[in-house]
């Protein structure tokens, strides 16, 4: 039976052996030295010589003497009486005869190796794990397995699975408590009765409070920003904010949050109050932020989707319905000129009337004089802003954003730089110029020019404010508010103006290390990624890379290469031909298709979960405490999983007549165990179990990585989508952004709105990676390029190799321009610029430790280091010393063909993912019909989850079918084997059955098909 939160498989895993140890782990801990069989020598007996032997040995492995001491797997006893030269092991029978003799032996292993008993320990253990529970909030499990390490390392007899699992759990639950308390006391009596109010329902409502402040836009119109913006003022006044946490873990808050934000009113109301209020205060801390960044994400929504795009497009249908008009009046215009050019080719001979004359007689003048009004009507001045159409359309919908301006700054307090400071002025005076208009009775329409920000509006918003025909002293107030509104948009969206208590509008600067934080972290940042205080010699070592590689690919170019340059130093590439595939390898695909098993997908993330039990113990509740369904929690579990990648509802796979899978039972289990928090750790799980099997070996070394982005139309209202006609057509839609290994399986992903550029993420979904090796390569298309990527990523101790997509238009760069590299001189027209870096290095290093620290986002970073598309001076220093790199990766791109190869390799796998996932995602057109970012969080985590399942047990059988084949007798070929795709999917049943009842395996394996007599016609 499980004990507390360990199930059956844990429990008798605590103190025993599992299986049979590996030849490594014989050699590593059932190897006898010298000490060990001087005192084995003194044993009478072969018997009692490998008895006692085998005891030393297995408390050595398991940390635990065994209560039937000769309970060993038969391979332990062959090794170990090997290496006694016992040549019968099967005399330790004898041992097992006097159980005193065994405790005795016990004893003396224990008091010749220093082995303490636990209760020596126990305090020192209570300590570590309360720390541990307190600042980590890890799962019991987890807390558990490392507490057996700590023992394990201070030579701790292993207690009893009970006692251990049983003292894990009360000091847990006493940090928990403690926890509550803590927070429960910080609440004065009043806010106390607020906090409760939020749990009651209304007269005449519905939910509760706290349900309806826990639902943010989806809507983006300007009354959703209205009832945004006042959401974000209602949850301010509760009064959460002014209360002091810093003394509790961020991470703990963040749980206790977590469950406020999902958890139903009522399951809250019914803990006791000290729990219920602490859950509470950390829900509506969290909440005051989350409500700040959905109305900022509501405002990007509104300028970007529906204002400035839509203002653009009717630009664009102005610009083609009056286009017959302007090139009718053009043409007769060029008439006129021609003859006009003409005729000043007899100098001073013509007289003025004699040019009319001329030109009368090709356009007549009344002709000639519509088409200059009609050019004038249309073009623009020749100083005008080439914007200025669509800037003068959107003022027209000022009605849109009228309603929520006044409450923009007001709810929000928001903070600048220097270059934003004066448009942040300007907004926040901008309702009181609007009152004090009305009050002098100004027309709506205008607004008194003393009171604007003469110095913020520039460009064709001049023209604009100030646009002819106004009364005197005012100026169009519409213009003049857009105007701000642009720019402070603008400005918000590279953190120029930053929002207070935002978590992903925040001022990314204030989250850099710096002062004692960034003394303490620097030391072991640069020991770690391998980075100098000093930066003379590393770019004197780059300088010298990047000239050799020059010098190496110019001494290789000739006419037959692929690679050529034109007259403008521009490179060319010849276009990569596929390779052939070899008949063995079409016949060896063909025979693995045939001998994989058939199966329902439902039942293979069974058959995977029965394989790895750390996999379903990854699920907890989202209360924190131990799961409270113990009986087929797996299968219900499997069941979510199903749907959600399936892209279904539940209706398919409810089943009234199974406890397991009831449709009440399956959306509380979905609402409560499944979750990022958890896809994390039970994906870490699928990782490491593929990483073992000798064909993920094959395939690769697990430190090669691609990225790239998965697209789903978003047919619900969201403000969590963003539009792109060529992948969305006329809808929006969102971005799955994930990462693979070479080895086939998915390490981690990030939901993006729309299709921003993968660069901007790139870096954190390289650190947010589920578990596996580190990469040390990351592969990437071209829409995750630029130059500040690339230093970034190298200077975060990784190599990057983006495809090159439009290799023409890539500049290469050099130290040295006066350098001679032959037929390369006309394309490394750039210098790397070493002033800049060693003017902005400590700057760099500074990003670089709070990036790889977690102290701030990589993306966040992104964006500050650039302007309108322009790289800060910072981010300039970090552009030129990427473009080391880039300069680097260019070079060996054309000049090593494998080197382009395995980018494509790993680009292809990657594809292949991609395919396997539309393919599970089918159902309701592939779209995703969320209108919540945690909900699209959800299911894409759940997809990618089960494409780890599917990876994994079709890596398991594709190995176990190639041993099978080559003990056939058939040739295997390496260059074949590595070649196999893990995402053959002719195998696996996703339409129209799902069957939760996984076959009885007796712990194997299925059966494979005859490859011969199988159909493998895909399903």
């Amino acid at each position: 039976m499980p004990v507390e939160f360990l199930n059956d498989e844990q429990a008798a895993a605590h103190g025993r052996f599992i299986g049979a140890p590996t030849r490594t782990e014989l050699e590593r801990y059932f190897f006898l030295d010298d000490a060990d069989r001087r005192l084995v020598a003194k044993r009478r007996g072969d018997h009692n010589r490998l008895g006692f032997a085998l005891q030393l040995v297995t408390v050595r492995f398991v940390g635990a003497f065994l209560p039937d001491p000769v309970d060993v797997p038969i391979e332990v006893v062959d090794y170990v009486a090997g290496q006694l030269g016992i040549a019968d092991p099967s005399c330790v029978k004898g041992y097992a005869q006097r159980a005193e003799t065994h405790r005795e032996h016990a004893g003396l292993i224990q008091r010749a190796y220093g082995l303490r008993d636990f209760a020596e320990v126990e305090d020192e253990l209570a300590v570590w794990v309360t720390d541990r529970a307190w600042t980590t909030g890890d799962g019991p499990t987890a807390i558990f397995a490392d507490a057996v390490v700590w023992l394990r390392g201070r030579g701790v007899l292993l207690p009893g699975v009970s006692t251990l699992a049983r003292f894990v759990a009360r000091i847990r639950q006493e940090t928990y408590e403690r926890l509550w308390r803590l927070l429960h006391d910080l609440l004065p009596a009043q806010q106390r009765l607020i906090l409760n109010v939020l749990l009651e329902v209304p007269p005449g409502a519905r939910v509760s409070e706290l349900e309806r402040l826990r639902k943010g836009p989806v809507k983006a119109s300007g009354p959703a920003m209205v009832k945004a913006l006042e959401r974000v003022v209602e949850i301010a006044l509760v009064g959460m904010a002014g209360i002091d946490t810093s003394a509790v873990p961020p991470r703990r808050l963040a749980e206790l949050a977590r469950y406020g934000l999902v958890g139903k009113a009522p399951a809250i109301k019914r803990h006791p109050p000290v729990r219920r209020l602490a859950t509470l205060l950390a829900t509506v801390q969290v909440l005051e932020a989350k409500a700040i960044d959905d109305a900022l994400e509501l405002l990007d929504v509104l300028m970007t989707g529906q204002l400035v795009a839509r203002a653009e497009r009717e630009s664009a249908k102005e610009k083609l319905r009056t286009y017959p008009r302007f090139s009718r009046a053009s043409a007769t215009l060029a008439l006129a000129v021609e003859v006009l050019l003409e005729a000043s080719e007899y100098g001073e001979n013509l007289t003025l009337e004699q040019v009319w004359e001329s030109i009368d007689a090709v356009v007549p003048r009344g002709r000639l004089r519509a088409a200059v009004e009609a050019v004038t009507d249309v073009a623009p001045p020749p100083d005008a802003d080439p914007d200025g159409q669509w800037r003068a359309l959107l003022t027209e919908k000022i009605a849109v954003v009228r309603s929520f301006l006044p409450l923009l700054t007001s709810a929000i307090a928001f903070g600048a730089t220097a270059e934003g400071e004066g448009v942040l002025e300007a907004m926040r005076a901008l309702p009181t110029l609007i009152n004090r208009a009305g009050r002098r009775k100004i027309k709506t329409a205008y607004l008194p020019v003393d009171g604007i920000a003469e110095e913020v509006v520039t460009g064709e918003w001049k023209r604009l404010v100030h646009r002819k025909g106004l009364p005197e002293g005012l100026v169009d107030r519409a213009a003049y508010v857009f105007c701000l509104l642009e720019k402070f948009h603008r400005l918000l969206c590279r953190r120029d103006i930053y929002a207070f208590g935002s978590s992903r509008w925040s001022d990314p600067r204030a989250h850099l290390l710096a002062g004692s934080r960034w003394q303490a972290a620097k030391g072991a940042v640069f020991n770690t990624l391998g980075l100098p205080e000093d930066p003379e010699p590393l770019l004197a070592a780059h300088a010298a890379a990047l000239d050799e590689a020059y010098v190496e690919v110019a001494g290789r170019l000739t006419a037959e290469t692929a690679v050529s340059i034109d007259a403008e130093g521009r490179l060319h590439l010849a276009h990569l031909e596929a390779v052939e595939e070899p008949p063995g390898l079409i016949d060896l695909r063909k025979r693995l298709q045939g001998m994989l098993p058939q199966v329902d997908l439902p039942e293979l993330i069974l058959e995977v979960m029965s394989w790895h039990p750390g996999f379903v113990a990854a699920f907890t509740p989202v209360s924190g405490g131990a799961p409270r369904l113990e009986t087929d929690l797996h299968v219900t579990i499997a069941a979510c999983l199903t749907a959600h990648t399936l892209n279904i509802t539940y209706a398919p796979i409810v089943s009234p007549g199974i406890p397991a899978l009831t449709r009440d039972r399956i959306s509380h289990v979905d609402q409560t165990y499944l979750r990022p928090e958890t896809y994390s750790p039970a994906n870490a799980v699928l990782i490491e179990g593929q990483a073992g099997i000798a064909l993920a070996q094959a395939w690769g070394g697990g430190l090669v990585a691609a990225i790239d982005g998965v697209r789903f139309v978003v047919p619900v209202p969201t403000i969590c989508a963003r539009p792109n006609p060529k992948y969305f057509g006329r809808r929006k839609g969102a971005q799955w952004l994930n990462m693979i290994n070479d080895q086939g399986v998915g390490l981690g992903a990030k939901v993006l709105s729309g299709t921003p550029r993968d660069s901007l993420h790139v870096i954190d979904v390289l650190y947010g990676r589920d578990g596996g090796r580190a990469p040390e390569v990351v592969i990437t298309d071209a829409g995750s390029y630029s130059d500040i990527v690339f230093g970034l990523i190298h200077l975060l101790g990784r190599k990057f190799r983006p495809v090159l997509a439009d290799l023409p238009d890539h500049k290469l760069w050099r130290f040295d321009p006066a350098a001679d590299y032959g037929p390369l001189n006309t394309a490394a027209r750039g210098k790397i610029d070493t002033v800049a870096i060693r003017r902005h290095w400590d700057d760099i290093l500074r990003i670089v430790a709070s990036i790889h620290t977690g102290a701030v986002r990589a993306h966040d970073v992104i964006r500050m280091l650039q302007r309108e598309g322009h790289p800060t001076p910072l981010g300039n220093a970090l552009a030129h010393y990427g473009r080391i790199f880039k300069s680097l990766h260019v070079l060996t791109y054309v000049d090593d063909e494998p080197y382009r190869r395995d980018i494509k390799a790993m680009r292809n796998l990657q594809e292949g993912r991609h395919d396997l996932a539309k393919h599970l995602f089918h159902g309701r057109k592939g779209e995703l019909r969320h209108a919540y970012q945690t909900g699209m969080e959800d299911q894409l985590g759940a997809l990618g989850l089960v494409l780890n399942c599917v990876v994994l047990w079709k890596t398991v059988y594709l190995d176990t079918a190639l041993q099978t084949l080559r003990a056939q007798g058939h040739h295997v070929a390496d260059d074949d084997m590595v070649r196999i795709s893990p995402f053959m999917r002719k195998h696996i049943n996703v339409h129209g059955h799902y069957s939760f009842h996984l076959p009885d395996l007796g712990g194997g394996r299925r059966a494979l098909r005859d490859p011969d007599a199988a159909d493998t016609e895909e399903n």
